[in-house]
């Protein structure tokens, strides 16, 4: 059984967001290993409280990650 697990910041994305990783990924793996792989492949969309990882040692917020970059 084909699965994909995509961890995301709590509230980054919507319903609609969320469902088009699950089709796509779907599509995806259908892609790579055939129509018989649509009905078995699991995607798991995690929502990750706020501050709840990081990147570098650094904890990382939703909004630190909606910043715009400075240029």
């Amino acid at each position: 059984m084909p699965f994909a697990n995509f961890k995301v910041p709590a509230g980054s994305l919507d319903e609609k967001q969320k469902e088009l990783i699950v089709t796509r990924t779907t599509d995806l793996y259908a892609e790579i290993y055939g129509e018989r792989a649509r009905a078995t492949t699991l995607v798991l969309v995690e929502e990750v409280a706020d501050g709840g990882w990081g990147i570098g040692g650094h904890v990382l917020t939703l909004a630190m990650i909606q910043e715009s970059p400075e240029g």
